[in-house]
């Protein structure tokens, strides 16, 4: 039997049985892992109703057999992200979030690996409890997920020839989903389907890695860039997640200060 003492965030929760609860969890220790935590909903003494999200838990799991569902034994609550439940905005972004790790995050990856993605994890919903959603944080919050999770397309570069896209590629270029970046003019296929926008575009979510999480509110997106953004980074999580996501719906119902849209 092996057993891992580990800091861990929930990603997904569901009912088994009478009593039991299968949950994913995202920790340093292993990236995405799913257990079982027995009697979760029956006794209030095991967890002590720790088991909820946005909660960061410390916890004790056992894992009996290679292919058996590790048993979770021992969740005691490290911290909570309170603002993200008294925001709508807040806690739609941060469902979706975490509904996106639940399908992106690798399971198993290595040690450096998988405690990289959690610190971002911890790092994003702390950012977003303590941030006042804009227009920009959406496609800011995907960008950086994306590249948490070692998927983040190419902004600056055509991937056909690897040039650095420039003034004579014009004010507007081609982004092909599927290839995961940009064509320079040169490279351009007359007639073929790619997302139209605005170079400046890319450039700006280029540049907004060079800010730590908690600093992406110093980035103000113009109102067609911060569109293009999110058209463009919706397609391109959509390609690699595949069905839309159960949190992307409501999502889109609230406007950027939490509203539900007319």
């Amino acid at each position: 039997m092996t057993t891992l003492h580990t800091q861990a965030l929930l990603l997904r929760a569901s009912d088994f049985g009478e009593s039991d609860r299968i949950l994913q969890l995202l920790t340093p220790a292993t990236g995405r892992i799913s257990v079982i935590a027995k009697g979760a909903r029956r006794s209030v003494k095991r967890f002590g109703g720790n088991l909820d999200l946005f909660n960061q838990l410390r916890v004790q799991i056992e894992r009996r057999r290679p292919q058996t569902l590790a048993r979770l034994e021992l969740a005691r609550l490290v911290g909570a992200f309170h603002g993200l439940r008294t925001h709508p905005q807040r806690f739609a972004l941060a469902c979706y979030l975490l509904e996106v790790l639940s399908r992106l995050a690798p399971e198993g990856g290595s040690r450096a690996e998988s405690e990289r993605l959690f610190r971002f994890a911890a790092s994003a919903l702390a950012w977003l409890d303590a941030s006042e959603p804009t227009p920009a944080t959406r496609p800011l919050l995907e960008f950086r997920t994306l590249d948490a999770v070692g998927l983040r397309p190419e902004l600056g570069r055509c991937v056909r020839c690897g040039a650095r896209l420039g003034q004579g590629d014009g004010p507007r270029v081609a982004f092909l989903i599927g290839d995961g970046g940009p064509r320079c003019a040169r490279c351009r296929t007359p007639g073929e389907a790619g997302f139209s926008l605005q170079l400046g575009t890319l450039r700006a979510l280029e540049t907004s890695l060079d800010f730590e999480l908690r600093q992406l509110d110093r980035i103000v997106l113009g109102q067609r860039a911060t569109d293009e953004a999110q058209r463009l980074l919706q397609r391109f999580l959509r390609f690699h997640v595949g069905p839309e996501l159960r949190s992307e719906r409501f999502l889109a119902r609230l406007g950027p200060r939490g509203s539900a849209a007319s």
